[in-house]
């Protein structure tokens, strides 16, 4: 039979110690992937812009074919439609039709200084 010999203090010592050593490293690397995960290159504060950011590019291209779809329909409506093309060329080219009075006002101008008609709204 054979008998162990007791190790003795200084073995649990050294046994302790290593065994301190090493949960000191593992929280060491647990912060320090932590802090990598959180403030990194592509950690979570990057990643919360990027989503954001994606979120806004999401409406922008949700406007924008909602855009496109109300031009295709405009487009549809100008190669088909006579009133549509009739309604853009008085708007845009100024046409209008056979016997038609043009009458065009010009903004600010003003009809109370050239009154003749006696108001009292001229100067002595």
């Amino acid at each position: 039979m054979l008998i162990k010999q007791n190790r003795g203090r200084h073995w649990l010592s050294r046994q302790r110690r290593v065994a301190v050593a090493l949960k000191v490293m593992g929280v060491s690397a647990c912060l320090w992937l932590l802090v990598g995960l959180v403030f990194g290159e592509m950690g979570l504060l990057r990643y919360l812009d990027m989503r954001e950011y994606a979120g806004r590019l999401e409406g922008e291209l949700a406007s924008l074919q909602a855009e496109k779809a109300a031009l295709e329909r405009e487009v549809l409506r100008l190669q088909r439609d006579p009133a549509k093309i009739e309604q853009v060329a008085r708007e845009r080219l100024g046409y209008v039709r056979k016997g038609e009075t043009v009458y065009q006002l010009t903004p600010g101008a003003d009809d109370s200084g050239g009154d003749d008609s006696g108001g009292g709204g001229g100067r002595p």
